[in-house]
């Protein structure tokens, strides 16, 4: 897992893990009233975050269905796919009635995550990274979906919360199902995010 997962893992633990930075520093600050309800910097900065996940995890989907070696990571590949295909749409339709603004290209982060994985070769060592990768970069995610889910009060973004809630952990459980998932490194990884320059930021 080495050199390829110890990258990949330094941008997915950070809480800017997506290529996302926050404009304020007040994340319940109301930048929008709707007839949804109001919306703040934290429920925009979740929309944008949902959306930069599908534009570097369902290539990376795609990618586990053709390199993966295991019936697990396969699996997990196509729920990846299937996911973030669904997340999408929501985004998609929703950002324009909230007047937001959704990113379209991967940031120099996310390809960096996607090229890693590309250059595994097709084996062992593609689905340990693939599981590890995943499984991080989900469990690192999930804290934020519940805060967001328990503290909104627009109504969009709470169903958005609520899809990728059921998203998230359907991912996470897919990829512990792979058997690969070392969870020491995980965990770790998790609880000690290092910082990162802004060059790599979207």
């Amino acid at each position: 897992m080495g050199g390829a997962l110890s990258v990949t893992l330094v941008a997915l633990a950070y809480p800017s893990m997506l290529g996302i930075t926050t404009v304020s520093s007040a994340p319940d600050r109301v930048i929008a009233t709707t007839q949804w309800g109001p919306l703040t910097e934290s429920d925009r900065d979740f929309v944008v975050k949902v959306r930069a996940a599908g534009l570097w995890e369902y290539p990376v989907g795609q990618m586990g269905v053709q390199k993966g070696t295991s019936k697990g990571v396969i699996t997990a590949s196509q729920h990846l796919i299937d996911g973030h295909s669904a997340l999408d749409t929501t985004c998609r339709k929703i950002a324009p009635m909230l007047n937001i603004t959704l990113p379209n290209i991967a940031s120099p982060q996310q390809v960096g995550f996607v090229n890693q994985l590309a250059s595994d070769a097709k084996g062992q060592q593609f689905d340990k990274d693939f599981a590890n990768i995943l499984r991080m970069t989900h469990g690192s995610i999930f804290n934020t979906v519940a805060k967001i889910r328990s503290t909104t009060k627009n109504s969009l973004v709470r169903a958005l919360a609520d899809q990728a809630n059921d998203t998230v952990l359907d991912h996470i459980t897919v990829m512990e199902q792979t058997g690969l998932v070392d969870f020491d490194q995980t965990l770790f990884q998790q609880t000690t995010p290092p910082k990162l320059p802004k060059s790599d930021l979207t």
